[in-house]
């Protein structure tokens, strides 16, 4: 069918090259051709055929569909059809029998062919929208929802575009808002831009809409929760288009209409890499990364994969979620060798023998246990894993004369009240005392929670949500830094781009955000009324919560970067043989789950580390039991108070 549809095309074609060719005679002699020229005209005919469609052939001109003509085709049209007639005068040129030639004729017959080709495709098109299809989709919709586009811009115009062309859209596009005055009023393929912003509500009501596309890419936080909120006013759904970096990089197309996200409320700018400097050291080198399973690990992986280096390790334990990344990883990027190796940072032998097999040349290290609350219960596995483990793997690193070593932290490290986060600082001194003395180029990330990573705040109300409820927020003043998985993992490379010797980098956070009005918000974005159709309960903190997060610690300086979301934290004057030491005697207590001598020694090692409790009424019977360090009491009749399950 469609090689016939292309015939249909060339033959035409074929009837325009006669008409343009009759036209350019006929108009020459005034639409009387001398009896002298008609000979001329016959055989000039037989020859332009023999010529022109060839040229039309070659040229892959029949390769484009009329259905989406536009003005690059056009101006494909025009170059085909001027080498096509230069070809043939030419060959007449050269021809004795075409002595007497109007030369004229040749200039006239290029003009009446390129409109009449180029016209040809402009009305095929604009048939088929308003004829054909008017009637199943698109300009005469009775059945799909009443529909403003927020935005009359280039994306706003390719939405409705796309919608028309679509056969079972479910959108009847009523008009278009926007601020710009000038646009105000005016038309845009045939529909009006009815109002601004502001005007949503009573357009809303007017129109009796029923639903809202935000069709403005680049829109940032604050006009989007503009527009959320007039449109929540209005008791009226609203999705958006996906953002501008997706579209550029063709990941998505503007067509692909999506509901609005927490993520885009929060206003986070997209992030801007010295592209130069990072394809610097990742083209062409073997890239390990441990936890590469993991929600920041695989987001790494498909970054460093887009600078084509040698080789990705992907290095994680836990072999089901190593399977799909692998998969992923392998089907998004083929010209990329991928290796996946099952192994724990905390096994030394397995680590050496990962790094004497593949000899990486950077490494991201975002391997660790980041649950604040588990780690309290099992504080034994946060030294092992995040301190011992990441031991291990800097020492691997050095002996095996890596180029970067990039470890990400948490600011929970800072001023830590948690296990957790004690853990993470203490890897963070191993790993500066250990940039002194190493030629590997040593770099710490610290940075806060991530929107959508496994196990945080956002699945957690979704789910809770689609549950009806109720959203569960700890206390009602607690605030929290956020920022999205892909821009947390771009400046994690940037950073190892910039860091030398032991640096600590803080990551722009942006302006804390109060979980309880995330989750106010999500259940708005949901559909609906937060405290009526789903309630919000305050749980109390959890073990080793804090109210909020910070970003320094005392003493430490912070200075700028070249990246104007990275600054870089004083370095503070470390002895690598008394971490080394600390960091011994604290595996020593893990091995024997001395947890009393653990917290002790933490204590020692960071004494700005202050544990913090609080619970509605006594502590968890289960948590009293791994943590008897702070409730000695509960031990002296473990019968009577800790009852043991049989």
């Amino acid at each position: 069918m469609f090689l016939q549809k292309r015939m249909l095309v060339f033959l035409v074609d074929i009837a325009l090259i006669v008409v343009a060719y009759s036209l350019a005679f006929f108009l020459r002699f005034d639409f009387t051709i001398p009896p002298e020229h008609r000979d001329i005209f016959f055989r000039g005919l037989w020859f332009v055929l023999a010529i022109k469609p060839l040229v039309f052939l070659v040229s892959g001109m029949y390769r484009s569909l009329w259905t989406y003509a536009s003005l690059q085709d056009a101006l494909e049209i025009f170059k085909v059809i001027t080498v096509s007639s230069v070809l043939a005068v030419f060959s007449v040129m050269y021809m004795h029998a075409f002595e007497g030639f109007p030369r004229s004729i040749f200039i006239l017959d290029w003009s009446f062919l390129i409109f009449l080709v180029a016209t040809s495709r402009l009305v095929w098109r604009f048939y088929r929208e308003k004829y054909l299809l008017s009637d199943q989709i698109g300009w005469r919709n009775n059945k799909g929802k009443r529909t403003l586009i927020v935005g009359a811009g280039e994306a706003g115009s390719m939405l409705l575009k796309e919608i028309r062309k679509q056969r079972d859209n479910e959108y009847r596009v009523v008009g278009f808002v926007d601020d710009n005055r000038s646009k105000q009023g005016m038309l845009l393929h045939r529909v009006p831009v009815l109002g601004s912003i502001d005007q949503l509500k009573a357009l809303v009501r007017k129109y009796k809409i029923e639903e809202i596309i935000v069709a403005i890419p680049s829109a940032q936080g604050k006009m989007l929760k503009r527009i959320v909120a007039s449109c929540e006013r209005a008791k009226v759904h609203v999705k958006t288009v996906p953002g501008i970096s997706d579209i550029i990089d063709g990941k998505v197309s503007v067509s692909q209409i999506k509901n609005v996200d927490i993520e885009d409320l929060l206003g986070r700018e997209p992030v801007v890499l010295d592209e130069q400097g990072i394809s610097a050291y990742l083209t062409g080198k073997r890239v390990l990364v441990t936890g590469a399973a993991g929600s920041i690990g695989s987001e790494i992986c498909r970054q460093v994969a887009r600078y084509n280096p040698a080789k990705i390790i992907l290095f994680d334990n836990a072999e089901t979620p190593l399977f799909y990344i692998e998969k992923e990883l392998a089907a998004s990027f083929p010209q990329v060798p991928i290796v996946p190796v099952v192994a724990d940072v905390r096994n030394r032998t397995r680590v050496e023998m990962v790094f004497e097999e593949f000899l990486p040349q950077v490494v991201f290290h975002a391997a660790a246990y980041k649950h604040v609350p588990m780690m309290e219960y099992n504080p034994v596995e946060a030294i092992t894993n995040n301190v011992v483990g990441t031991r291990k793997l800097a020492d691997a690193a050095n002996m095996f004369k890596v180029d970067n070593f990039v470890m990400i932290s948490t600011d929970k490290a800072v001023n830590p009240t948690n296990v957790m986060g004690a853990s993470k600082r203490a890897a963070e001194l191993y790993v500066q005392s250990l940039a002194r003395q190493s030629s590997t180029r040593f770099t710490t990330v610290r940075f806060g929670n991530v929107l959508g990573s496994n196990g945080s705040v956002i699945p957690i109300f979704k789910e809770q949500i689609a549950k009806g409820g109720p959203v569960t927020v700890t206390h009602r003043d607690v605030i929290r830094y956020f920022m999205t998985i892909p821009e947390a993992s771009q400046l994690v490379l940037q950073a190892g781009c910039i860091g030398k010797r032991g640096e600590i980098f803080v990551l722009d956070m942006g302006e804390p955000v109060r979980i309880v009005d995330l989750a106010e918000e999500l259940i708005r974005l949901s559909g609906f009324t937060p405290y009526e159709d789903i309630d919000i309960v305050f749980s109390g903190l959890r073990p080793g919560e804090k109210l909020y997060e910070e970003l320094l610690i005392e003493g430490e300086g912070i200075k700028p970067t070249t990246h104007p979301k990275i600054k870089v934290v004083g370095a503070v004057p470390i002895e690598h043989e008394g971490i080394a030491n600390a960091l011994s005697l604290l595996h020593e207590h893990a091995c024997a789950s001395d947890i009393a001598a653990i917290i002790t020694g933490l204590k020692q090692l960071i004494p700005e580390f202050t544990p913090k409790y609080s619970f509605h009424g006594a502590a968890p019977a289960l948590f009293q039991r791994v943590r008897p360090d702070l409730f000695p009491q509960a031990i002296v009749d473990e019968r009577k108070v800790l009852p043991i399950r049989k």
